[in-house]
């Protein structure tokens, strides 16, 4: 393999990571929103929502000629990550769309 050739794969690699990484922005704007909704760490952690995942992700990386347990791997690493953000999100509380509030001063 040439030079050439491995920058050629490299700029490809980067191009999709990219677009990885848009995909991974649109998914934590997702995990957000669901964070606001759940009212408990057990809730955000859903061990029975994961393995479907995996098993799942499992599925389609078969589908499409890709490693299962390299994908596996991989999505639960990106959950974890996503668990953790989604905690987080759990314990803050919602921003007021109207703004801060001003606090009054005390009458003299």
């Amino acid at each position: 393999m040439t030079h050439d050739e491995i920058h050629g794969i490299r700029t490809e690699i980067d191009e999709l990571d990219r677009r990885i990484v848009a995909l991974l922005a649109e998914r934590e704007n997702l995990v957000r929103r669901a964070g606001r909704l759940k009212t408990d760490a057990a809730a955000v952690r859903a061990p029975q929502r994961v393995e479907q995942v995996v098993q799942r992700v499992r599925a389609t990386a078969s589908d499409l000629g890709a490693t299962p347990d390299v994908v596996e791997r991989t999505y639960r690493a990106m959950i974890g990550a996503f668990i953790d953000l989604e905690l987080t999100t759990l314990h803050t509380p919602p921003i007021d769309p109207s703004g801060p509030k001003t606090p009054t001063p005390p009458n003299s």
